[in-house]
């Protein structure tokens, strides 16, 4: 048995990865599957990779219900494969680089679907889970698993084109930065969609702020500690980084777009989590 599970974890991390956004809480969700595996009479499962996968897609989905539950422990979006360069014209072996890394747009897009839409669209889009199959993990049928689908593929698409570095997703970033130095309020709220979602990954862990009020004060008072800020692009999409006075790398934040208007931020200022990226130099 742990033999055949094992033959089995790599798929299954995977999709624990894709359904959560986070290396640690799909290692997580793998042992769990193999403890419960553990307790189960091995004659009573005709399909392994069945069994294991609708497992997997349970204790997921009950992550994802759980931080709907509470915003705050939302789950915490990894950029251990983020590729940051100057926002200039990357070179043919940065857009290969780019090309390898973790989809970050595609992460946030996901974030923002339903679990059950997210479920849905990672296990049939993703892994070609059949819709019965995903059906018995979300407890509805077929025809109602396949919209939900449905519906969360029509929200990548749209998303994922307006989170590329298109024109609309420039001036939006440029707009922020701009309005952010300045301290003009009423013009960060212009840019900030209504119920903009903020993430700060801090060394004690996620902290989420939303809706467009609060997020702008405190990009107001932000400014002012920044002495030097310089557009990237993280994983190919634009963004900012920032620098404190003595040079020391003081933040590098992504942006998620729609419609013109910026729908969520987020920003690292974890010290160690900065220090393990390789970011370019303020000049």
């Amino acid at each position: 048995m742990a033999d055949a599970f094992e033959a089995q974890r790599d798929r299954l991390r995977a999709v624990a990865y894709r359904a959560l956004g986070s290396h640690a809480d799909a290692e997580d969700v793998v042992q769990e599957a193999w403890m419960r595996l553990a307790r189960q009479d091995a004659a009573t499962i005709g399909n392994l990779a069945g069994w294991l996968t609708t497992v997997v897609g349970r204790i997921s989905l009950d992550l994802l219900r759980s931080r709907r539950a509470h915003p705050v422990i939302a789950y915490e979006q990894e950029f251990a494969n983020l590729v940051v360069t100057a926002h200039d014209d990357p070179a043919p072996d940065e857009l290969v680089a780019l090309a390898d890394s973790v989809g970050l747009a595609l992460l946030v897009v996901l974030d923002s679907l339903s679990p059950s839409e997210r479920l849905a669209f990672v296990l049939h889009d993703m892994f070609a889970v059949p819709f019965q199959e995903i059906g018995r993990i979300l407890g509805k049928s077929a025809d109602a698993t396949k919209m939900l689908a449905s519906r969360a593929r029509r929200k990548v698409q749209a998303t994922d084109h307006t989170t590329g570095p298109g024109r609309e997703h420039r001036e939006a970033v440029q707009a922020f930065g701009a309005a952010a130095r300045s301290g003009d309020f009423e013009a960060l709220l212009r840019v900030l969609d209504p119920n903009v979602k903020l993430t700060v990954d801090t060394p004690d862990g996620p902290v989420v702020t939303l809706g467009a009020t609060t997020v702008a004060a405190g990009a107001r008072m932000f400014s002012g500690k920044v002495a030097r800020q310089r557009p990237v692009l993280l994983n190919g999409i634009p963004g900012h980084m920032s620098w404190s006075p003595d040079g020391t790398p003081l933040s590098v934040i992504a942006f998620t777009v729609s419609e013109g208007r910026i729908t969520g931020i987020h920003i690292v200022v974890d010290p160690a989590r900065l220090a393990s990226i390789d970011l370019p130099t303020p000049d």
